[in-house]
């Protein structure tokens, strides 16, 4: 095999869009932009919402209800997935972020009943529903809550 048998791989390549470079190149005159309007101008940037003029979408449909800004949400956690930690170990928001069952603490933590438990342990958390309050404690554990 000599140098001069090798040949050059080949490999797909698309290219680059010369715009206004003449009628012959067909990207000529009005550069791929098309007529007249706002399209055709520079610094045209119009919003993802605008339709050419017409009342949007998101103007046309009703409003409903009440999107209270101050509503607090809370990353549930049960007590089935409390119950994989070890006898007499403190469970608290590192322990739950550290062990995957939740992924953001968001603006507290609840704990609500469902499943069972076995073994005490002391919880901390923001909130406690009645039902996960009585479970812990028909197991001897114990419930701390985080005051703010």
């Amino acid at each position: 095999m000599n140098f001069m048998d090798v040949k050059a791989i080949p490999f797909y390549r698309k290219r680059k869009k010369r715009v206004g470079r003449g009628r012959g190149s067909g990207m000529g005159k009005t550069s791929c932009r098309g007529g007249k309007g706002a399209t055709a101008r520079s610094g045209n940037e119009t919003s993802i919402q605008f339709e050419g003029g017409q009342t949007p979408l998101f103007r046309r449909l009703p409003k409903r209800g009440f999107n209270n800004p101050f509503k607090k949400k809370y990353a549930i956690v049960n007590i089935k997935d409390i119950a994989q930690f070890d006898k007499g170990v403190t469970v608290d928001v590192e322990k739950l972020v550290d062990a995957g069952i939740i992924k953001k603490v968001l603006d507290g933590v609840k704990v609500l009943g469902d499943g069972e438990i076995k073994i005490s342990l002391t919880v901390m958390a923001h909130k406690f529903s009645k039902v996960a309050m009585e479970k812990i404690r028909a197991a001897g554990g114990e419930i701390k809550v985080y005051h703010d």
